[in-house]
């Protein structure tokens, strides 16, 4: 199989590929400064930050109860796409590289020189070898939130990382997926590198050896080639992480392979698994001038594992002076590179060489190359059926988009035909007096277990994470949700069920509708909870229980009032509700008519009530 081109592939020069890798080891000579500018590679601008060999650096201190791998939640104030949409999960990074950046970006000039540079028509390079990889991570995120998608820009920045360690959990992999950011960020990996798989194990099973280690990992740090304490250390090191390692690609192997084992949950309560997680393009470098391209992060997560593992117990004490040197010497590993290797261009990864086609010969010497056992192409396999799952069942929900398209326009009839009787559907479908009220109800409840084998697919991220950015699919969900929720507050009311489980809006609320209208929300970018135009019935309902049944007087109610009534305003002058809500008969005209005179006479919706004279 011809080789194709490593820079066409991943969207950069290769030739710039190679100055960042440069770069960013010199900016370890540099450490004062908060990162190095080079714009001598027009139209590109290569911001690289150096990296720190501190153990403070890589494990924050500021939050004790979580010093096991060091990771706290992202703030969503700066980085609002950080989190899960329909589970609400905020994304966790490492909080000292976190800490690191937001420094750098406080107290240096970056902002002024990403700002000059996209006057300049120039597109962002941010790079970074080591622990200056995650700054430039952070670095691309905040570009990414605070240009591209707030419109100031439409040049997206790109990030080159060098033997970067591990900094986000997999809430941050299915975000920066979701947004479409994820082939803007390409890790080079060395095949026995520690360095990145070095957070996977918890800071209290290497900290005694990692302190001493650690400052070796600078290219710049002579290497004290006849200590035998530091030799024993870094065997130390190399065996713990590799032991995490295993345990979190086989934990995600089982997962993946659909392992309903109770025994998988029983072991993750006594063993805690890192939280991190691979996202972005890997690139694999093998040695003998190989190198392999994985977008698949599950895959990469297993690569990590399996690329290091020790074949025999002799070979420790050599793969872990290599997993020191191989961190040391990227420069001169894509200075080697002769042959590129895609894993996603195969259909099916060979297991062992028999009756192999010519077509797998080289992906087969590629998995070689990285001693890959037939174990590990079996993960590597799952990985790859994980993402055809996702796939297909993107398909299967595709298929259904018919059926629910008919079953709106169904209920939207139903709303046409209760207006012409002069009633609004929400008031028709509470009373249930007709066979049409009846039918709507059975619409309903299909509608009803669509969405919901949508939403539990979702929540188990069980459909492909660019699924969420769908606008098509956003706009159907919207649709269903304003014309679906009037009627389950209906039915909910209708059946007393606020008597048994509270309000509809504080525990009766199903997952569908709050997960639809978050995702609206994001992609829209509206306030958090200023779409509810489909429930405000369950507000005019408990407003209505708290004055009749609760004999509360008005004033104890009137911020609630107020609220629906501007709220309601702003949502019919922008059509997301219909105008049968006031009709003369409708709970909310009804409701609104028993108010004391001054606060009708106030009222920003008294012009669209029927028959109303101050």
């Amino acid at each position: 199989m011809a080789s194709q081109s490593l820079g066409d592939n991943l969207g950069i020069p290769e030739d710039l590929i190679d100055a960042a890798c440069r770069f960013s080891i010199e900016a370890h000579g540099n450490s004062q400064e908060h990162f190095l500018l080079d714009k001598s590679w027009s139209p590109y601008a290569l911001i690289a930050f150096p990296g720190s060999w501190s153990l403070g650096d890589w494990y924050s201190k500021k939050d004790p109860a979580r010093m096991a791998f060091g990771e706290s939640q992202v703030n969503l104030g700066m980085f609002p796409c950080l989190r899960s949409i329909g589970n609400y999960e905020v994304a966790k990074v490492n909080r000292a590289f976190l800490d690191r950046f937001l420094i750098t970006k406080e107290w240096s000039y970056l902002r002024s020189e990403v700002e000059n540079a996209l006057r300049e028509g120039r597109r962002v390079i941010f790079a970074g070898h080591s622990s200056g990889g995650p700054i430039a991570i952070f670095a691309t995120i905040w570009f990414f939130e605070e240009y591209v998608r707030l419109k100031r820009t439409q040049i997206s920045p790109f990030c080159l990382t060098f033997g970067s360690p591990l900094a986000a959990d997999h809430i941050f992999c299915h975000a920066v997926r979701r947004e479409g950011w994820s082939d803007h960020f390409v890790h080079f990996i060395s095949r026995y590198d520690i360095v990145p798989r070095i957070l996977l194990a918890p800071l209290s099973s290497v900290k005694n050896d990692v302190e001493g280690i650690l400052p070796l990992f600078n290219p710049k740090t002579p290497l004290p080639m006849a200590d035998l304490g530091y030799k024993q250390k870094l065997e130390m090191l190399f065996i713990n992480v590799l032991r995490n390692a295993s345990c979190a690609a086989s934990h995600a192997a089982c997962v993946m392979m659909g392992n309903t084992n109770t025994l998988l949950d029983t072991v993750t309560n006594f063993v805690e698994l890192s939280p991190y997680r691979p996202f972005g393009n890997y690139v694999f470098c093998s040695g003998e001038g190989k190198l392999m391209v994985v977008k698949n992060p599950n895959a990469v997560l297993q690569l990590l594992f399996y690329s290091s593992q020790l074949s025999s117990e002799a070979e420790l004490k050599d793969v872990a002076r290599k997993s020191l040197e191989e961190h040391r010497v990227y420069e001169d590993k894509l200075k080697q590179r002769q042959n590129v290797i895609y894993l996603e261009k195969f259909q099916q990864l060979p297991l062992s060489t028999n009756n192999m086609v010519d077509s797998e010969t080289g992906i087969n010497a590629a998995l070689e190359n990285l001693g890959l056992s037939a174990r590990a192409r079996l993960c590597l396999r799952a990985a790859q059926e994980w993402e055809k799952l996702k796939a297909n069942n993107q398909l299967k929900i595709n298929a259904k988009k018919e059926s629910i398209e008919n079953g709106l326009a169904a209920l939207k009839d139903y709303r046409q035909k209760s207006k012409t009787r002069k009633m609004c559907y929400y008031d028709a479908f509470r009373a249930q007096k007709s066979e049409s009220d009846f039918e709507a109800n059975i619409k309903r409840l299909e509608l009803t277990g669509l969405w919901d084998e949508v939403v539990e697919m979702l929540k188990r991220h069980e459909l492909p994470d660019r699924f969420e950015s769908e606008k098509e699919w956003m706009d159907l969900a919207t649709t269903y949700k304003r014309l679906v929720e009037p009627l389950d507050i209906a039915n909910y009311y209708r059946h007393l069920k606020n008597e048994d489980t509270g309000p509809y809006m504080e525990t009766g609320r199903p997952r569908r509708y709050k997960y639809t209208q978050r995702w609206r929300e994001h992609l829209e970018q509206l306030p958090r909870g200023s779409s509810g135009e489909s429930c405000f019935w369950a507000e005019v309902e408990e407003i209505n229980i708290n004055v009749v049944a609760k004999n509360k007087p008005y004033g104890e109610v009137m911020n609630r009032v107020l609220e629906v009534e501007n709220n309601l305003r702003r949502w019919y002058e922008r059509g997301e509700v219909e105008e049968d809500v006031f009709l003369e008969e409708s709970t909310l005209v009804k409701f609104w008519k028993n108010l004391p005179e001054h606060d009708r006479e106030q009222s920003c919706i008294r012009e669209f009530i029927p028959n109303y004279t101050p």
